[in-house]
């Protein structure tokens, strides 16, 4: 069979389905895009600043569309009246979907498997075939999709022989996880997201400034946040000041009391 090469839209879809920050989607076009032709078709392989102008025209398509988050409606990410690639046109919802998980495998390579209850889907879903059709269609998005599928003991599961109503072990196939470049794209987006946070800072310090740290550090933070005419009062204004309105006793003055009390 045919193994299935993605297009900008099912990038575009994943970004969406799987909710990624805004600042690091370009990472992820980049890491995909750097990948090649064993993934992504290879008109969309030759210039980057083209690849991501398709993606993000697919994103705005996706967006308007109402697919934004994973408690979208799959059926929208296929656009509408287009033909299945890998199924048949019944279970076009279960191909877009297996690509989700697949797009995940390969972006997540430290992830080895995702657990999978075929049996349940043609339910949630919204798939209306018989059920062995149904059946055969997971095969095929197995097969084109470059996955494996493995009991919950990690031994090989034959899908062809039925689909069972547990959980499975769908990963990418050794072969397949060959093909994929060396590094961890983990790695790179935790170094974006420190970069992005310190950048925040400091931005953030342009905008507040910063009090300077040592022994005076209660002078100097006072002496910044008080004004000066209220800096220079003396010592003993301020003690008097504090003791009024702190001390006071609810319901009858303090200078009241002192002049009942002849002082």
């Amino acid at each position: 069979m045919t193994k299935y090469i993605y297009n900008a839209r099912d990038i575009a879809a994943y970004i969406k389905y799987f909710s990624v920050p805004q600042y690091m989607e370009v990472s992820y076009m980049q890491y995909i895009f750097n990948i090649g032709t064993p993934v992504i078709a290879a008109p969309l392989c030759r210039d980057f600043e083209k690849f991501k102008n398709e993606v993000y025209r697919e994103l705005y398509h996706l967006w308007a569309c109402g697919f934004e988050d994973e408690r979208s409606d799959i059926a929208n990410m296929a656009m509408s009246g287009s033909m299945a690639i890998i199924c048949d046109q019944e279970c076009i919802n279960l191909e877009s979907y297996m690509k989700l998980i697949a797009l995940h495998l390969i972006f997540t390579r430290n992830l080895p498997y995702v657990h999978l209850n075929f049996a349940g889907m043609p339910l949630s879903l919204g798939i209306d075939c018989d059920y062995s059709l149904f059946e055969e269609n997971v095969v095929k998005c197995i097969d084109a999709l470059n996955l494996e599928s493995k009991d919950q003991f990690g031994k090989d599961f034959d899908l062809a022989r039925g689909v069972p109503d547990e959980l499975l072990q769908i990963s990418l196939t050794p072969e397949f996880r060959k093909v994929l470049r060396d590094g961890d794209f983990r790695e790179s987006v935790r170094q974006e997201q420190k970069n992005r946070m310190s950048e925040l800072r400091e931005k953030s310090l342009k905008v507040f400034g910063t009090i300077p740290v040592g022994k005076n550090k209660r002078r100097v933070a006072f002496d910044q946040i008080v004004p000066y005419a209220a800096a220079r009062k003396t010592l003993g204004e301020r003690a008097n000041r504090s003791t009024t309105s702190r001390n006071q006793p609810k319901g009858t003055p303090l200078e009241d009391i002192r002049h009942k009390d002849g002082k």
